[in-house]
């Protein structure tokens, strides 16, 4: 071997033995994963997060178990805009701008750090009502249009069970019906039209307490939010002790708009992996959650 090899060799070795003493450098390892991780909450926190429906207050729109994209930059930012709600109550918006009627809202009730999911029905300066299950507004009815019944197959997350005590409803006494040898819920739909023209679907499963709504005046900065599931929706028509959102909401509360399901499963998934393909509902995929808008 010569002299050139011997060096060459001798430099290698020095590097192994290097390598070997200094290991694995941990500290940059850490910051690495801490700047990944804040990547991560600034993302979710200004541009757009995944939102999880646990709840049928937004049926027939959205179903339990559906997994959606909300983005955060609409309406501009407000306290309720981190991930996490820790700041204060703190008025206003950095770059605000109102949502739009028919928008599906994420909210933040106030006095709660919970996020609800609902559709803006009223802006600032509208006057809302609702009678016999109709919703007015400034002195005129919101355009429906019955659609008949709609059935929804019935999961491990979508139940229609009318036991209050059990997560369900009293309002879908008699709506689970067998056809073809599965089982539905069985839902009394409406298309419901606002002055703008947006235009969605809406149940309205009989009567009930948030059928009849006092006309009420939306203040400055505020909206109206009312779920699709009119009969099973804690929203603007009930107080805060009732688990609704009392009244029309601070638009600080705002949190986001729903823009598409990227997924949605029933329910049957266990630990079993092969179930986590099996649980999925294909057909739901790729739904937009913007609401239609019919020429006024």
């Amino acid at each position: 071997m010569g002299a050139d090899e011997l060096a060459l060799s001798s430099k290698r070795s020095e590097r192994r033995q290097s390598a070997t003493r200094q290991g694995t450098d941990w500290w940059a390892e850490l910051r690495g994963l801490v700047w990944l991780v804040l990547g991560v909450l600034a993302f979710h926190s200004l541009i757009a997060k995944p939102f999880y429906i646990p709840s049928e207050s937004m049926l027939p729109t959205l179903r339990v178990g559906d997994q959606l994209i909300v983005s955060k930059y609409p309406y501009g930012y407000s306290f309720v805009t981190p991930t996490f709600h820790l700041l204060p109550p703190i008025p206003g918006r950095i770059l605000g701008r109102l949502p739009a009627r028919g928008d599906i809202v994420i909210v933040t009730p106030p006095q709660h750090s919970t996020d609800y999911i609902k559709r803006v029905i009223g802006l600032p300066g509208d006057t809302i009502a609702v009678r016999d299950g109709i919703v007015w507004l400034n002195g005129k009815p919101v355009p429906r249009e019955a659609l008949g019944e709609r059935l929804v197959p019935i999961d491990g997350n979508t139940r229609c069970d009318p036991d209050p005590e059990r997560g369900g409803s009293i309002f879908y006494e008699g709506r689970r019906v067998v056809h073809q040898g599965k089982a539905y819920c069985s839902l009394t739909l409406f298309r419901e039209t606002l002055p703008n023209g947006a235009s969605y679907d809406i149940a309205d499963l009989g009567d009930s307490a948030g059928d009849n709504f006092p006309p009420t005046v939306v203040p400055k900065d505020h909206v109206f939010l009312m779920g699709d599931n009119r009969d099973n929706s804690a929203d603007s028509r009930f107080s805060l002790e009732q688990g609704g959102l009392g009244g029309p909401v601070p638009w600080e509360n705002i949190g986001g708009r729903a823009e598409f399901i990227t997924f949605s499963r029933d329910g049957s998934s266990t630990w079993n992996p092969l179930t986590w393909f099996t649980g999925f509902r294909g057909d739901r995929f790729g739904i937009s959650l913007h609401p239609t808008h019919e020429e006024q």
